[in-house]
């Protein structure tokens, strides 16, 4: 499948194509303009034409903060917990899969903006945390797929934001590292029990441990990530490519889906295996299951509606 960026995702392409002082330009032009932002992939009908039209019901959540690299403040929190709020008031068919990335190339998360923490009093930092981990868990816990773009570095919180998607993607500028130990403190956003449900107890130790960098390769090895870009492409590319593979799945199917599959860490198997019964028989009814036998049986693709 041929999958070319949609047009409004040229703009994160300045640095790479106009050179670093329009970038500079650019980052103080947006100086003014949210911290974190949600916004559908695709602007406009005609964005959506050929391959593209399968991707108008992805929606992004943008980091916009790129002059700190997308350093976590308190508004920046804020901004994120309102745009998931939003995402959640709207329905499986015109959200069904979001993308968490940064409005400039070559950029993630660098972690906790340590100068406004440095102004921040014990208990400051401690509501701090605690908004940061709700953010998380608020991430988590939606209902579609959510896939962490990591173009460049994931430090930290950045870490731990990632950690809080369903999938991660990254490329040849992707450096992940919990670096906490280093600081005297340890991740306080999840990030010791995330990590470890997600590479296991040897690696996560490891990995917090030391506090070093790992590449994308390395992270793709580990199971931190589950697509590594080449060079000849681009995390960004590579999560549309992702999108359109989980898309051609029924939205009532893919919550359903994350909904037994976050079960199995926290339940036993006999409650886990309940769980997922019920969730299947809840979907037997469904106009999306008559569709999709439909569609087999005629040899089609599917249209799914979310009903």
């Amino acid at each position: 499948m041929s999958i070319s960026v949609p047009r409004y995702t040229r703009t994160l392409l300045v640095r790479r194509t106009h050179g670093v002082s329009q970038a500079k330009r650019y980052i103080s032009a947006s100086s003014s303009e949210p911290h974190a932002y949600l916004r559908p992939l695709l602007q406009s009908k005609q964005d959506a034409e050929g391959d593209q039209g399968q991707l108008e019901s992805v929606m992004c959540l943008v980091l916009n903060r790129p002059n700190t690299k997308n350093a976590l403040s308190v508004r920046m929190v804020g901004e994120m917990r309102e745009a998931l709020a939003k995402l959640n008031s709207m329905c499986l068919t015109s959200a069904r899969i979001l993308l968490l990335h940064s409005s400039q190339p070559g950029i993630f998360c660098s972690g906790a903006d340590l100068r406004e923490r440095g102004t921040m009093t014990q208990g400051q930092v401690s509501n701090f945390l605690d908004s940061l981990r709700d953010l998380l868990k608020e991430l988590e816990g939606i209902r579609i797929p959510s896939i962490g773009v990591i173009d460049g570095y994931a430090l930290g919180g950045g870490a731990e934001l990632a950690l809080g998607c369903d999938l991660r993607v990254g490329g040849e500028n992707t450096k992940i590292a919990l670096p906490e130990t280093k600081l005297g403190i340890i991740p306080g956003a999840g990030g010791t029990q995330r990590l470890t449900h997600l590479i296991g107890i040897s690696k996560a130790k490891e990995m917090i441990y030391t506090g070093r960098h790992i590449d994308g390769i390395e992270a793709e090895r580990i199971g931190l990530l589950n697509r590594y870009s080449p060079t000849t492409s681009s995390p960004l590319k590579e999560a549309l490519l992702l999108s359109c593979q989980i898309l051609s799945s029924a939205p009532l199917a893919l919550s359903a889906a994350k909904s037994a599959i976050s079960s199995a860490g926290r339940l036993s198997l006999e409650d886990g295996l309940d769980l997922e019964r019920n969730v299947y028989n809840a979907l037997l009814d469904t106009e999306d299951r008559q569709e999709g036998l439909m569609a087999f049986k005629e040899k089609r693709r599917a249209v799914f509606k979310g009903k």
